[in-house]
């Protein structure tokens, strides 16, 4: 197969290899469901294999050349794939799976192993050195533990570590004394393997950028909205599986609250009735007494008629 330049001045024979590594690259795009992008910078050549092996049956883990993996891209016909070489960048590793992309991530997540510490290198954490028996020998291991403050003693020929010790702070740089007691110690502060960049589900022409797994957190945050959504649906008096018991104890409790209610309603009823009695009993008797003062006093005026109402003379 022949090639021409993008001025045309030339042609030049491309290598089968390469048209081969193409065309592998292609049938996987056609025939796989995820694409994902992880980058293995750093990462040793014992522990890629590690974790190919780790990964064989679920997905298919290819490091081409860049200009082979944007050829096949290209010809997928795929737009919304062309987006991934934006993460095609330095050491990366392609996967094609049949598996869905956020698994496929969270299967690299738990990939990781452990590595040893090299000078220079940002902690992670705290790094600290724990207390107990150590199978490290009296000698300059003790001078050099000191040196970071780590107290000793010698129990049955060997170094034992008295008290736990932070040699290390979350952010500070490993001195090279640090390391190397981490590395006498099989202390190994870092985690190394596949870090997903991005991933696109084939199938349905989506990209997943700077996809991301985080189970801790996204467990804390299924528990928080669960919560609210448990206490919104008890007060709508929404009926599930979950909430069947809450709505039953709220109902028992308006139960005993209205037989409460009900209990105490009579005599509240008695009272107010004896009141209107009381008050209706004097305002009759006030009545009456103001009745009987009228008539007495229209029995006692003077008449006005000529007959009677005239002193004799």
């Amino acid at each position: 197969m022949s090639q021409t330049t993008q001025k045309g001045k030339y042609e030049r024979q491309v290598p089968e290899r390469k048209i081969a590594a193409v065309r592998e690259l292609s049938e996987l795009i056609k025939t796989k469901k995820t694409l994902l992008v992880a980058s293995i910078k750093n990462l040793p050549a014992s522990q890629f294999q590690e974790i190919v092996k780790k990964l064989r049956g679920k997905a298919v883990v290819k490091v081409p050349k860049k200009s082979l993996i944007f050829r096949a891209i290209d010809e997928s016909g795929k737009e919304g794939l062309k987006k991934v070489k934006e993460y095609i960048e330095g050491s990366v590793a392609i996967l094609f799976s049949d598996i869905d992309s956020f698994e496929l991530a969270s299967e690299l997540l738990e990939s990781k192993t452990p590595a040893k510490a090299k000078a220079g290198q940002e902690a992670p954490e705290d790094i600290e050195v724990q207390a107990g028996p150590t199978d490290l020998v009296p000698g300059p291991a003790i001078s050099e533990l000191g040196a970071l403050g780590i107290q000793v003693q010698i129990e049955k020929g060997k170094i034992h570590i008295k008290e736990p010790k932070v040699i290390v702070k979350k952010g500070e740089k490993i001195s090279e004394l640090a390391a190397d007691i981490m590395n006498k110690l099989d202390i190994k502060p870092f985690s190394v393997g596949f870090i997903p960049l991005t991933a696109y589900d084939i199938e349905k022409d989506k990209l997943y950028p700077k996809i991301e797994i985080d189970k801790e957190k996204t467990v804390e945050e299924l528990k928080t909205a669960f919560s609210k959504a448990l206490a919104f649906a008890v007060e709508i008096g929404y009926a599930c599986k979950d909430t069947i018991k809450f709505l039953l104890a709220k109902a028992s409790a308006h139960e005993t609250a209205i037989k409460k209610l009900v209990k105490e309603t009579p005599d509240s009823t008695e009272q107010k009735q004896e009141k209107v009695e009381e008050t209706t009993k004097q305002e009759t008797t006030a009545e009456t007494e103001e009745k009987q003062s009228d008539k007495e006093a229209a029995e006692n005026k003077p008449s006005d008629s000529p007959e009677g109402g005239q002193e004799q003379k």
